[in-house]
C-alpha cells in the first residue's frame, strides 16, 4: 500500500532546499549557507591548528619566503589578514580555510613551476573561502541528512519498500545533490582564482600550465568527471581558456598600476 506520508516528506525536503536562495555566490549562484561566519572561522582556525600539530612545517626559509610572497600578493587583493604555513608533505596540495588560513604542501612546489603557477593554486583555494564554499558544503550536508531523516521517519525503513526508498534516496543524495554542487564550486574557484591572480599582477596564462602539470603528476589517474568532485583537467583548461581574455585584461591593468610580483622560484625543497 502506498504510504500517504511520502508526498509530505517530499514537500518537506523541497522546502529545505528552497533555502538555497538565502545567499548568493560572487559568481551569482544561489547558495545554502546556514552556518554563521564566526563559527566557520573558529572551525577553520581549529583545523589549521590541528594540521600544524600533526604535520611538520618545512624548514627551508627560502621556500617559506617564496610561498609567503605569492600568498600575500593574492591576499592583498582578497582582503583580510591571512596566516601562511608550508608543510613538509610530498602530496601536491594546498588549501585555504575560513578565518584567514593558507596551507601549502612542499610537494606542490614540485608541480607549480613558478610564482604564477603557485598563484593559480593559492588563488583557487582563496576563492573557495571568499565564495563561502565550505559553509555551503557543510550546509548541504546538514540539509541532506535532515532530508534523509524525514524520509526515514515517514517511509517506515523497516519495511521492504522503506529500505528500497532509503537506498534510492541515498544514491540520489550522493550523486544528485552533493557532487554536482562540489563540481560547481570547483569551477567557480577556478574562474575566481584566475581573476584574483590577474588582479595581483600574475600571468593568468600560467594557470593552464599548472593544471597541465597537475594532470601529469596524477599520471592520468583521474576518475570519470561524473563521479568526481573536480572537473576533469580538460574541462578545467577549456573553461580557463574561455575566461582568459578578461583575465589578461585584468593583469595588464594591474601591471599598469605597478603590481609586478617578484617572488621568484623556490629551490632546495
Amino acid at each position: 500500500m502506498k504510504n500517504p506520508l511520502l508526498p509530505l516528506a517530499g514537500l518537506l525536503l523541497a522546502e529545505v532546499f528552497t533555502l538555497s536562495g538565502c545567499a548568493t555566490s560572487p559568481m551569482g549562484r544561489s547558495q545554502l549557507t546556514l552556518m554563521p561566519d564566526s563559527e566557520m572561522s573558529a572551525m577553520g582556525g581549529q583545523a589549521f591548528l590541528n594540521l600544524r600539530q600533526k604535520t611538520p612545517l618545512l624548514q627551508n626559509q627560502r621556500a617559506n619566503d617564496y610561498v609567503e610572497c605569492v600568498a600575500q600578493a593574492l591576499a592583498r587583493e582578497a582582503g583580510g589578514q591571512w596566516e601562511v604555513a608550508v608543510f613538509q608533505d610530498p602530496a601536491a596540495n594546498a588549501f585555504a580555510l575560513p578565518g584567514g588560513k593558507i596551507g601549502v604542501n612542499s610537494g606542490m612546489l614540485n608541480v607549480a613551476a613558478n610564482q604564477h603557477q603557485l598563484a593559480a593554486v593559492i588563488g583557487h583555494e582563496l576563492s573557495h573561502v571568499i565564495a563561502r564554499h565550505s559553509n555551503e558544503r557543510i550546509s548541504q550536508d546538514m540539509a541532506v541528512k535532515q532530508g534523509l531523516s524525514m524520509v526515514q521517519a515517514v517511509a517506515n525503513p523497516t519495511s521492504a519498500t522503506g529500505q528500497v526508498a532509503m537506498g534510492l534516496l541515498g544514491v540520489g543524495a550522493e550523486y544528485g545533490v552533493l557532487l554536482p554542487y562540489s563540481r560547481i564550486q570547483e569551477s567557480e574557484a577556478d574562474l575566481m582564482g584566475l581573476d584574483l591572480m590577474a588582479k595581483a599582477g600574475f600571468d593568468p596564462q600560467e594557470s593552464i600550465g599548472l593544471w597541465t602539470n597537475m594532470g601529469r603528476a596524477s599520471g592520468g589517474a583521474q576518475p570519470a568527471e561524473f563521479m568526481s568532485t573536480h572537473p576533469s583537467h580538460a574541462t578545467r583548461i577549456q573553461d580557463l581558456n574561455s575566461r582568459m581574455p578578461a583575465a589578461l585584461a585584468l593583469s595588464r591593468q594591474a601591471q599598469a598600476n605597478g603590481k609586478h610580483p617578484q617572488c621568484g622560484q623556490s629551490q632546495g625543497r
